[in-house]
């Protein structure tokens, strides 16, 4: 079964100065999403993801060709195939939790991990558009806060599918209140990880490598040797780690 993270495509002009700033901001959009799996699942422990970063081909399109191409509104321009975690969303995470808890010990640690993986899922997701959020902000020199963007916000940085699966594990819980405060925990956690220095530069040469390398498909093996030529010496893991530890339950 294949998990992708979308990011869909909005172009209000397809002008040639508007189309290099899409594929900019797609480029952080993937980036953010690649990062975040690669360092996120490996400042927690957690096995490594197979993925790769996938582009329509778009270059050398008509006018005409890239306004029929915006009007589908359910494709995508690109997307990260696979990198997730939980293959399979049980009904309800409380569930799943009572039905082992006092059977069997030994699956309680493997409880927890899964809680962690579920979680980190759903940070991966919002780091994303969160990317595209950041990059935006920079380039227009505007300041970028959880006040300015918000979640609904992200919709307007190609995350709706994105937003769309975060509903898909939120699902999982049990009350929407509960819901509700998750989804605020683990935005905060995201938003704290682009606004790491080190995990921003990561981010950023992993976005300028997708950039330069102009591919329709950029490899797992090439993003871990983009990420982790740059975490060499960093501290990187560690200020991952550290955001993580307060979404650990």
């Amino acid at each position: 079964m294949v998990f992708e993270m979308k990011r869909n495509m909005i172009v209000e002009t397809p002008c040639h100065d508007k189309f290099l700033e899409h594929k900019q901001r797609i480029a952080f959009h993937e980036a953010g999403h690649a990062t975040a799996i690669y360092l996120n699942n490996k400042a927690r422990n957690l096995p490594p993801v197979f993925f790769q970063i996938m582009f329509k081909d778009l270059n050398g399109k008509s006018e005409e060709d890239l306004m029929a191409y915006q009007s589908t509104h359910d494709d995508c321009i690109a997307r990260v195939e696979g990198g997730r975690l939980i293959e399979l969303l049980p009904s309800s995470i409380d569930a799943l939790a009572h039905e082992t808890k006092g059977h069997n010990a030994t699956m309680e640690p493997l409880i927890m991990d899964y809680m962690i993986a579920f979680e980190v899922d759903i940070i991966n997701l919002l780091i994303g558009p969160l990317a595209e959020a950041k990059y935006v902000a920079d380039t227009d020199d505007e300041l970028f806060t959880p006040q300015l963007v918000n979640l609904k916000a992200l919709k307007n940085y190609g995350g709706d599918s994105d937003l769309a699966l975060v509903i898909e594990y939120l699902q999982s819980f049990s009350a929407c209140k509960q819901q509700d405060e998750k989804l605020d925990e683990l935005f905060s956690v995201a938003f704290s990880f682009i606004k790491d220095q080190a995990n921003w530069a990561a981010i950023t040469k992993l976005a300028n490598y997708i950039l330069d390398s102009n591919k329709n498909i950029i490899s797992y093996e090439e993003v871990v040797s983009v990420l982790d030529g740059i975490a060499k010496n960093s501290d990187t893991c560690i200020s991952c780690k550290r955001g993580l530890g307060a979404v650990a339950h």
